[in-house]
């Protein structure tokens, strides 16, 4: 088995996409995210990513490690600024503890699954022949992905809005582990901000706002680290 992942990374990457989607498509449809239901099967997906990582000794080469060093760590900080993009407007708090919490984990699991699979097994398979190519799929399929909140019932524009953004986050993150080699920061930027999603209260200005700081933010961010990185390579 080993051996055939390692032949067909991208072909493995693809397909745990494709799992993945349809898996989340049939919690969100039957049970929503803040459901006991959504929470252990998710919970499942990343306990069998977690020990196929282990079982390819692949630990550290899909990121799941600390930054080497202080300066690497630099790179994480502006993170708190779309990570805290969905309290700009205050808390708002129309669920009860119960649906929260489930959200809460449902959202950890996410976070830690898309950014495995996306940055992780995607973009380290593709990386081997193109790293650009690689940035560019990685980014982007992650964005086109979050199209699947149509079919969920979500409204056209916000989930537009959402792609849009989640390009732009998604090509921040992937810059920061092919720099940094670490993709824990990643993982807990992106379970942040799906989390405090449910705290959320916003009107169509608050939409659009926050849709423009997701995707100018991360995207001027990401301009900024490739300028340092490539003043410290020459």
């Amino acid at each position: 088995m080993k051996k055939i992942i390692e032949k067909h990374e991208v072909l493995f990457s693809i397909a745990l996409i494709v799992i993945y989607v349809v898996t989340n498509m049939i919690c969100v449809q039957n049970f929503g995210e803040q459901d006991f239901r959504s929470v252990i099967v998710n919970t499942c997906f990343s306990l069998l990513l977690i020990l196929l990582i282990v079982y390819l000794k692949r630990v550290s080469y899909y990121g799941l490690k600390k930054p080497i060093n202080i300066k690497e760590c630099l790179y994480f900080l502006p993170l708190l600024i779309i990570v805290s993009v969905n309290l700009y407007s205050g808390i708002n708090i129309n669920n009860s503890k119960e649906e929260i919490i489930y959200h809460i984990l449902t959202m950890i699991n996410i976070g830690f699954l898309e950014e495995i699979i996306f940055r992780g097994f995607l973009f380290k398979a593709m990386a081997k022949d193109n790293i650009k190519s690689a940035i560019i799929v990685s980014a982007i399929t992650f964005g086109i992905g979050h199209i699947v909140n149509l079919l969920n019932g979500a409204d056209f524009i916000p989930t537009m809005i959402q792609i849009i953004s989640a390009i732009s986050i998604g090509y921040l993150f992937v810059m920061i582990f092919h720099y940094s080699n670490s993709l824990i920061p990643c993982i807990a930027a992106h379970a942040l901000i799906n989390s405090l999603s449910i705290f959320y209260q916003g009107n169509n200005f608050l939409l659009y706002f926050t849709g423009v700081i997701l995707t100018v933010i991360p995207f001027i961010y990401t301009m900024i680290i490739k300028r340092l990185n490539k003043k410290v390579q020459n």
